[in-house]
């Protein structure tokens, strides 16, 4: 049984402010915005906008913005190379690249309505190197992270999402319609800047019921400022597993949908910390689609509740929260400083092979005066697997009669797994960002008889 990982056709590593989702549809940039003229996000990862290798393009850009319309083209790719260790011993450099077009065209000077705009986000994406696939973890478990967070699986060219937006109550109130995409509302406190997947912004697309970036599916949602600071945001989505499929591309269509999904956040933007910009978030996500019981053995033998065999409920649930905090800041910049960062989601094991995941980390942007737009960055993540997964990896040995680790027939019982990476970031110039770097892995896909991993990864950003 295989699942894929929640952003390994999803999730966007342009989630850099200046290319990618969270600061460059106009929700983002109303979230990056303080509640109050003080907040300030820069030091948490949040980099405004800067400007773009084409310029002005010849005095086209200024005249679209005049009429409303904004965008960033933004260009990534992430490389990886088993150092050492593994699954497979034998050396592989892996590369991915993708393009993103993220847009916006305010409708408010057309329509007198408050804050109306679209919102759109078209991304094409290259290559199918899977470096943890290939050589990192063992073919015969479910994957717990990506060495490469923006992995889609496929080349092929996808609408993100494309929406419509509008504010009530002098802006207390935003409501987006339309074919969306998560990271568009819920759990954009923790940028992605790592390249490893589990330190890649929040956990709550580890829900495996919706996913992140350039997949889109139905939905509306609500977002009310309770305060100044205080954000509290709901909605209804289809829970469509078929969206990430090439077939879904392009398409209107809700075909495949099995329910409805609920998620329900509040999002906080303080300064209760020293004075320091800081902001937390706690959220739960319902469904109400029925969901496949990972243990196939479960009371006895496979249930009857299933027309193939299995055992499933109907209604799953999964909690995220986290926080980004900044700690310290320059004397003679605010915008340079150390902050911490750290995130927890935890899933109905009966559903989901990834019982909770988390990860802390620091990011200090910067460091030196010479480079004082550069960051560095260290994180660590666990992964610890459900245990109806790790049942049904032994129910399946016992049907092989498979009980040695070296049998192509054995299912390894995986526990947990730990990855950590460090990086250094270099802004080159405003529209180039080079990012060495080193990553460890213990136990990749959380099987102990795999040896621990070093892999040496570099992610360039280009903003046009």
């Amino acid at each position: 049984m295989k699942y894929p990982l929640p952003h390994s056709i999803t999730c966007a590593g342009l989630l850099w402010v200046s290319v990618g989702a969270q600061a460059e549809t106009l929700q983002t940039a109303k979230d990056v915005e303080a509640p109050t003229a003080q907040w300030q996000g820069v030091a948490l990862g949040f980099e405004p906008p800067q400007p773009g290798l084409l310029g002005d393009m010849l005095g086209i850009r200024p005249i679209l913005e005049d009429h409303g319309f904004h965008y960033n083209l933004g260009y990534l790719s992430q490389l990886s190379y088993n150092a050492g260790g593994g699954y497979n011993h034998d050396r592989q450099a892996s590369y991915i690249d993708q393009f993103s077009l993220t847009f916006s065209q305010d409708l408010q000077a057309l329509t007198g309505i408050p804050d109306a705009a679209l919102e759109g986000n078209i991304v094409n994406r290259n290559h199918d190197n899977n470096l943890t696939r290939d050589r990192l973890q063992d073919p015969r478990v479910n994957p717990t992270d990506l060495s490469q967070e923006s992995y889609g699986g496929q080349s092929i060219t996808r609408l993100g999402w494309l929406t419509f937006s509008r504010s009530f109550l002098e802006r207390r109130l935003q409501w987006r319609i339309g074919m969306m995409n998560k990271v568009q509302d819920f759990d954009q406190i923790i940028p992605c800047d790592f390249q490893t997947l589990t330190l890649c912004g929040g956990k709550s697309a580890n829900s495996l019921t919706w996913y992140n970036w350039n997949v889109h599916y139905w939905g509306t949602t609500l977002q009310y400022k309770l305060t100044d600071g205080l954000t509290f945001k709901t909605g209804l989505m289809e829970q469509n597993p078929s969206a990430p499929s090439r077939s879904h591309a392009w398409s209107w269509s809700t075909k495949g949908s099995k329910g409805l999904l609920l998620p329900m956040e509040l999002e906080l933007k303080t300064h209760a910390v020293n004075q320091l910009p800081g902001v937390y978030n706690l959220g739960v996500l319902f469904t109400n689609a029925r969901q496949q019981d990972l243990y196939e053995g479960v009371s006895g033998g496979p249930g009857a509740s299933d027309p193939n065999g299995y055992r499933s409920h109907d209604r799953t649930w999964f909690l995220y929260s986290g926080f980004n905090q900044q700690l310290t800041r320059h004397p003679d910049d605010a915008n340079r400083g150390l902050s911490l960062f750290y995130s927890l989601g935890l899933a109905d094991p009966r559903s989901n092979y990834m019982h909770y995941s988390t990860s802390t980390g620091i990011r200090y942007r910067g460091l030196f005066d010479a480079r004082p737009d550069d960051w560095l960055g260290l994180g660590v993540s666990m992964v610890k697997l459900s245990d109806h997964y790790r049942d049904n990896q032994r129910y399946l040995n016992q049907l092989n009669n498979a009980t040695a680790y070296n049998d192509p027939n054995f299912r390894p019982v995986p526990g947990h797994s730990v990855t950590a990476e460090l990086y250094y970031r270099f802004n080159v110039t405003p529209w180039l960002q080079l990012q060495p770097g080193l990553q460890y892995w213990h136990h990749p896909g959380g099987v102990s008889e795999t040896q621990d991993a070093w892999v040496t990864a570099l992610k360039t950003v280009v903003t046009f």
